[in-house]
């Protein structure tokens, strides 16, 4: 429960003091309200930004230690089928692992509890029912075309299909848990867990006996990730079942539906757009290729995460402010800006100063990427300079527009790819992604400008 100096007021004043202090406390109340609010939504981020240090820190140093044991060909095959994987299963989750993050803090606030009760089941079941069919598809579509695939891509693939509905339902659960700020249950498990447990049962199998292969390595993937979504199940639904009780559900699919399938189209075309460029690599080229490319994507890891850390705070924030006070929306969206913009760039300063030493652990054919990292952090500084600015789109109901826009940078990114990858070779992978990053940042700013009046530019003069 919220402190109120105007309530408390009432009980300790007498009477004519506390009507004529009632509207200068009531003013109070709203300052206090304003500074919890962004205070809450700063201790999320920077729970965020740690849980994603943790994570960058642990996703390199598995990498490094997969592609030294595995080799540049079979571990270039294994981050194909495991990019393909996560797209796979994000895209199934049909936009509820985003949706859910407006919905159940709209139903709380409101006290609409057998709709929360509603959104929370049906999310998971409707999750499950799209990611086992896609599983199906993905099935079928390797058995009916195995005769045209690479052999050595055919096994993994299909043991890393079998992983689709686990990392779908992590996805939702993880939402689940942001909608409640819940930052460490939100995060933990997708970016400490399962990458832990993938690396720990690949060095298992390999002490048993097991070769460092591709295909082992998706076998472990396959246990990490249902070992890490069936916990992850248990934690959140028991969390979840604490605050909404026991009760009848209200459902209403329909509704849900109509909103999240256009998040859907934004969470999908975002990140299909984030790692288009491994996928179109590894058409055009070879695994070993795919292995340089993707460890200096990694290498990248360290930038990245402040976005998603400070997205992670916010989101939850945007939407309880979108039918609210504008003032105030406006104020978070300007500050989540400056938390995502300085921290970038001095991580960027810092992974152009140590980028050769760290991708020299991968092994020494690996540096040949280093030079790539420039025309990535120029992209990845771009997109921090306009803050979270889709997911305040998607938060206040424009989701619409940001689907166009990811949509349209996923064009671009995919026909530069075709255009510049057969002449150019992983230069021409790199200034791919920077140039579609660059027109992605500055179309949501200006949509943002359009759709709210908000300036989401870290240069942009205070108001």
């Amino acid at each position: 429960m919220r402190f109120s100096a105007a309530v408390t007021a009432d009980r300790l004043l007498p009477a004519p003091l506390a009507r004529h202090a009632r509207p200068v406390l009531s003013k109070l109340d709203g300052v206090l309200f304003a500074a919890d609010e962004r205070g809450a939504a700063s201790r999320m981020s920077m729970i965020a930004f740690a849980i994603r240090v943790g994570s960058a820190a642990i996703a390199f140093g598995s990498q490094v230690v997969l592609a030294r044991a595995m080799g540049g060909f079979d571990y270039g095959i294994f981050v194909l089928v495991w990019t393909t994987v996560v797209i796979a299963g994000s895209l199934s989750c049909l936009g509820f692992h985003a949706s859910v993050v407006r919905f159940v803090p709209e139903y709380r606030e409101k006290g609409l509890i057998e709709e929360l009760r509603g959104i929370v089941l049906a999310s998971r079941l409707l999750v499950l029912v799209a990611s086992t069919a896609l599983m199906g598809v993905g099935l079928l579509a390797f058995w009916l075309l195995s005769g045209r695939i690479e052999a050595y891509y055919v096994a993994p693939f299909v043991i890393g299909i079998l992983c689709v509905p686990m990392v779908a339902l992590s996805d939702t659960l993880g939402g689940l848990a942001r909608a409640q700020s819940w930052a460490v249950a939100s995060l933990a498990p997708v970016y400490l867990v399962r990458p832990l447990l993938i690396l720990l049962f690949v060095l298992g199998a390999i002490g048993l006996g097991y070769p460092p292969s591709a295909q082992t390595a998706a076998v472990s993937a396959l246990l990490a990730t249902y070992a890490t979504a069936l916990g992850q199940l248990v934690g959140v639904t028991k969390a979840t079942s604490r605050q909404a009780g026991r009760g009848p559900s209200r459902m209403m699919v329909r509704h849900w539906l109509a909103v999240s399938l256009p998040i859907f189209l934004v969470e999908g075309f975002f990140f299909l757009l984030t790692n288009a460029d491994v996928l179109m690599v590894g058409v055009f080229m070879e695994p070993h290729d795919v292995a340089v490319y993707f460890a200096t994507v990694k290498t990248l890891a360290l930038v990245h995460f402040v976005y998603f850390a400070v997205k992670a705070g916010t989101g939850q924030r945007f939407a309880q402010f979108a039918h609210g006070d504008r003032a105030r929306l406006a104020s978070l969206a300007r500050d989540s800006v400056s938390w995502t913009f300085w921290p970038s760039l001095a991580l960027a300063l810092a992974v152009l100063i140590l980028g050769e030493p760290m991708l020299s652990l991968f092994g020494p054919e690996f540096t040949a990427g280093y030079a790539l990292l420039f025309p990535l952090l120029l992209g990845v500084t771009a997109r921090a300079a306009i803050g979270p600015a889709e997911t305040l789109l998607t938060m206040t109901g424009h989701q619409n527009a940001c689907a166009a826009v990811f949509g349209l940078t996923l064009l671009l990114n995919v026909a530069l790819s075709v255009a510049l990858i057969p002449v150019f070779g992983l230069w021409g992978a790199a200034f791919a992604t920077a140039a579609s990053i660059l027109f992605e940042a500055a179309m949501l700013a200006f949509t943002v400008w359009r759709r709210l009046g908000i300036v989401m530019f870290v240069f942009a003069p205070k108001r």
